[in-house]
């Protein structure tokens, strides 16, 4: 039988981790789900939040069913789930070094160091950056922009009019990015639940998107 520490919802002004009992039986599980976000959802009403879980391993269909039962029993929007697993996010970080310094030694140039507010850097080349880009700081590239740290300022890739470019940075929170003829802005609200997990910008359909990296994403990398 459940009990009522089976399912503990913990949240915050911008996201909620839900804690969940790692022997109670799945159908059990899902049940004790759809009960405390019901009895919840006057309270989240329709709140847009990061989703994160903590106690139990999840499947990705397990993760798709959950997601479902709390659309059922909820009004609440889940803009992402967070992965906790500190091992594959360190697997996927050190693929994506690898991948994107060997872009860089290819075609392209290394900078090394923080750009600071007021700071502009320009190439003609892709670029890949070591370090941060910080709120006021502006990246310029004629290729791609590959950033190993923090984006949280400007950035245009594809310069010359490339909407094939890209932009990757293992903390992805910019001001503005362009790529090519295509601009996207973040507002401050967007911003604050980005997470801090590696993502890739690129164009689609005319409109530019971010998605968090994975092996496969990287595997489509056209060079």
């Amino acid at each position: 039988m459940s009990n009522n520490n089976s399912v503990v919802i913990k949240s915050n002004k911008y996201g909620i981790v839900v804690r969940l009992d790692e022997t109670l039986p799945y159908n059990e599980l899902l049940e004790e789900i759809a009960k405390k976000f019901k009895e919840s959802e006057k309270f989240f009403k329709d709140a847009k939040m990061v989703l994160s879980f903590e106690g139990r391993k999840l499947t990705n269909e397990e993760e798709q069913d959950i997601l479902n039962v709390i659309s059922e029993n909820s009004k609440i929007h889940i803009v992402c789930i967070v992965d906790e697993d500190e091992q594959r996010e360190e697997k996927f970080k050190k693929t994506l070094e690898d991948k994107l310094n060997d872009v860089g030694a290819r075609d392209g140039q290394f900078y090394k160091g923080t750009l600071r507010s007021g700071q502009v850097l320009e190439s003609e080349t892709s670029l890949v950056i070591l370090g941060d880009v910080n709120p006021g700081a502006k990246v310029i590239s004629k290729g791609n922009i590959i950033i190993l740290g923090a984006l949280k300022g400007n950035v245009y890739a594809g310069a010359a009019g490339n909407n094939s470019s890209f932009v990757v940075a293992l903390e992805m929170n910019p001001v503005q990015i362009r790529i090519g003829d295509v601009i996207a802005r973040s507002s401050d609200e967007t911003r604050k639940i980005m997470g801090n997990e590696p993502k890739i910008s690129y164009v689609e359909d005319g409109n530019i998107y971010i998605e968090p990296i994975t092996k496969s994403v990287l595997n489509d990398i056209k060079l």
